[in-house]
């Protein structure tokens, strides 16, 4: 909180002086309660403990990073002080904030660091410091990224988070210098690069990057939204000239393959209202690589959209990201792992007596994996089917309901119907910005990190 809180001292906005040393103060406290008590314990974290501790950082983070919202002149009431908050560090791109410019703008400058630190995830840095706790991180990121096929960048799990933050950075910086070479500020350069590296969508404008209407931020857009839905352990692989990795990779392949079918299909469908390819393109390209990463990124009311053009971005709803990367959403890998085991599955009836598996990477992968892809996903939308009950239970329409449930268990933000582009979710009633917020931090650490504490086996085995 310091920068904001910089910000806010340079800025002369008195009354967020304190609505940022406050919950400073606390975050001092309990990180130093934290060392002295933790630092005494010699035996590392076990996977049960980790994926509570997981949980409660997130929670614990939420709470305290909604204080500076609660306590800023803008008026903000306690419930959608929570709820900004959870969209932060569950990089999701809702808002409650219908004036984003009328905002302090150290406030603003708080609301995509969140962002930014929920892309890559607390957790990952929070690794990266283990080491002075005296304690492993391995169960942390067990938690933190339940990935079907999981794998170790190097031996050594810190230095793994390391690497992880330091390409994030690298990144971060590099989209910040080109929106400043685009024509914004450095102000928005900063916050925007914060929210759109970690695809999460928001920005310091009431009409977004619309407001600028320039094709190379528009494309500069796309690109990062893409590279920060991607599974960030290929960039790794790509430091290592180890490329056939990367091309070899299942997840890769099949992710920009969705891209470009849904992004030709959409544009081709744009031609007759933007008048020609080129600016449809660029519209269509920009809201699906924002839908397909998650980051919920409006460029255009793509509401006024053709029906075939509205229902892929539909459709891509469903996808999401790659596995190891900023996106929320069910993975592109669990949708390949799924597709794969269907085609056995009808190789099967045509051959009873053979042996079939699923290849990943061009090598053979293992059956549990599959197991384990269909309970997420029914798991994923049976969470989608409840929160569609409890908004449609509040009086919505069933459509908006089922838009708005999807956007948040995926950590997507704008939708269909009453979370389309030009609203917001001020709409909805206390109770249910509540039960958003559960959602979408369960969504950000892919339900089952949450989901297994509330089984009873679960404390029994502790």
């Amino acid at each position: 909180m310091i920068p904001p809180l910089i910000t806010s001292i340079v800025l002369a906005e008195v009354s967020m002086i304190m609505a940022f040393v406050i919950p400073l103060i606390i975050g001092i406290v309990l990180a130093l309660s934290a060392v002295l008590f933790i630092r005494k314990d010699s035996h590392g974290i076990r996977p049960r403990e980790g994926i509570l501790l997981v949980f409660l950082t997130w929670i614990f983070s939420s709470l305290i990073g909604s204080i500076p919202y609660y306590l800023s002149p803008s008026g903000i009431n306690l419930i959608d002080a929570i709820f900004e908050s959870s969209c932060s560090f569950s990089t999701t791109g809702a808002t409650t904030f219908s004036d984003v410019e009328s905002m302090p703008r150290s406030l603003i400058l708080w609301r995509s660091i969140g962002h930014w630190a929920g892309g890559m995830g607390i957790i990952l840095l929070t690794v990266a410091l283990m080491p002075l706790l005296g304690v492993g991180g391995l169960q942390l990121i067990k938690a933190e990224v339940p990935d079907p096929e999981k794998e170790k960048i190097t031996p050594r799990i810190t230095t793994a988070a390391k690497i992880l933050w330091g390409v994030y950075c690298v990144f971060t910086i590099v989209l910040i210098l080109l929106y400043r070479i685009g024509g914004m500020g450095w102000f928005d350069a900063v916050c925007d690069g914060f929210t759109i590296i970690s695809t999460s969508g928001v920005c310091t404008k009431n009409t977004g990057l619309g407001y600028y209407n320039s094709a190379f931020i528009d494309w500069v857009t796309v690109i990062f939204m893409l590279l920060g839905a991607l599974n960030f352990n290929l960039y790794y692989r790509i430091f290592q000239r180890k490329i056939r990795d990367v091309l070899n990779n299942t997840e890769c392949r099949v992710y920009f393959f969705i891209f470009i079918i849904a992004a030709l299909v959409i544009s081709f469908t744009l031609i007759p209202q933007y008048g020609s390819f080129g600016k449809a393109l660029r519209y269509g390209s920009f809201q699906t690589a924002s839908i397909l990463s998650t980051a919920g990124n409006a460029r255009a009311d793509y509401t006024t959209w053709p029906s075939l053009a509205q229902a892929v971005l539909f459709l891509l709803m469903f996808i999401g990201g790659c596995s190891g990367s900023t996106a929320g959403g069910i993975k592109v890998i669990r949708w390949s792992v799924l597709f794969k085991q269907t085609i056995n599955e009808f190789r099967r009836i045509l051959y009873p007596q053979g042996v079939f598996s699923i290849q990943l990477n061009k090598k053979v992968g293992r059956k549990d994996v599959v197991y384990g892809v269909a309970g997420f996903i029914f798991l994923y939308l049976i969470i989608v089917a409840i929160t569609t009950l409890a908004t449609a239970a509040s009086g919505f329409d069933l459509f908006s309901s089922f838009s708005t449930a999807l956007c948040v268990t995926g950590n997507i933000g704008t939708g269909f119907g009453i979370i389309s582009p030009h609203n917001n979710y001020s709409i909805f009633q206390p109770h249910l910005k509540i039960l958003y917020s559960l959602v979408m931090i369960a969504g950000r650490l892919e339900l089952w990190t949450v989901i297994v504490l509330f089984t009873p086996g679960y404390w029994k085995s502790l």
